[in-house]
């Protein structure tokens, strides 16, 4: 059983493009990347997913169960974070992540504890008081305080320091060695790349490309760095060309003879090629509207 399964799910407003025809497959246990910039289709698809907006046609399970017909169910196994932490302002924290626990009829008080103190999160505090940092993490320890089977996020780490993001993603680790499906909403691809063990890039509500982490920046390109007198233009397949006083660097993917017959020409002091990292193959699917399966 996957833990997300979506086939043929499409939403519209009215006219307006939200997602289409997306089939997702994420597997029970996975750490999972979904990725795309602002406006792509992320957040649309994750309201489908929990319940928030309605599909416009297509169909989607989660933990084998149909997000149509037993929503109750779904979320009663499913942690839910927003990208952006609306709370009621004159609630305290801790009155929130007790109701939080409520709706689900669990005591999660030595969880919600433990998270608060591992988040440096004070709960006695008003939400109102709280800065959007702080908001951020009152929603982690209420997605997460009930165990849930799996964690759906959307644009987890926005308002969280570098510290905070590390302590977060160590409790995302801890949970998922222990079974639960993380599903990652991202722009942020290092963080895809440093956790996820497959994704799936979203380019203007469709999928492009989805598969290993490993599989999606394999790639014949190669990250090629020249300091000298070289100048790139009139070789085939050169894509995003960096200048910066007698250092050049770009993206080859073509014919590596052809590169080194035009390097010999020119007085080199320095080379480096190396494999681009998945921001740069991020940029090249954008780019070329590649799709790969």
């Amino acid at each position: 059983m996957n833990a997300i399964q979506t086939d043929g799910l499409t939403k519209f407003y009215g006219r307006s493009r939200g997602i289409i025809e997306l089939d997702l497959e994420v597997h029970e246990g996975e750490f999972y990347g979904f990725i795309g910039p602002n406006g792509a289709g992320k957040s649309t698809t994750i309201r489908i997913l929990m319940g928030l907006i309605h599909k416009t046609r297509g169909s989607a399970r989660i933990l084998g169960k149909d997000i149509s017909k037993e929503k109750e169910q779904i979320l009663s196994v499913t942690g839910y974070l927003p990208s952006e932490a609306v709370f009621y302002p004159d609630m305290r924290g801790r009155d929130l992540i007790r109701l939080s626990a409520d709706l689900r009829r669990k005591d999660c008080r030595k969880t919600s504890s433990d998270l608060c103190e591992r988040l440096q999160l004070d709960p006695s505090r008003r939400i109102s008081e709280l800065s959007f940092g702080n908001r951020k993490k009152l929603a982690v320890v209420c997605a997460l305080q009930h165990d849930p089977q799996i964690c759906i996020l959307d644009e987890p780490t926005g308002g969280l320091d570098p510290l905070m993001q590390r302590e977060f993603f160590e409790i995302l680790k801890e949970r998922n060695k222990k079974g639960m499906t993380v599903f990652l909403s991202s722009h942020i691809l290092s963080e895809v790349q440093r956790f996820c063990s497959r994704a799936a890039i979203i380019r203007e509500g469709r999928i492009i490309a989805s598969g290993s982490v490993e599989e999606l920046t394999r790639t014949n390109a190669k990250r090629v760095t020249v300091r000298g007198t070289f100048d790139p233009s009139g070789l085939p397949d050169v894509r995003d060309l960096q200048i910066s006083g007698d250092m050049v660097s770009f993206l080859y993917g073509g014919d590596i003879n052809l590169l080194l017959s035009r390097l010999s020409r020119h007085q080199i002091m320095d080379l480096s090629l190396s494999e681009p990292d998945l921001e740069e193959i991020f940029l090249h699917y954008y780019t070329e509207g590649d799709e790969k399966e």
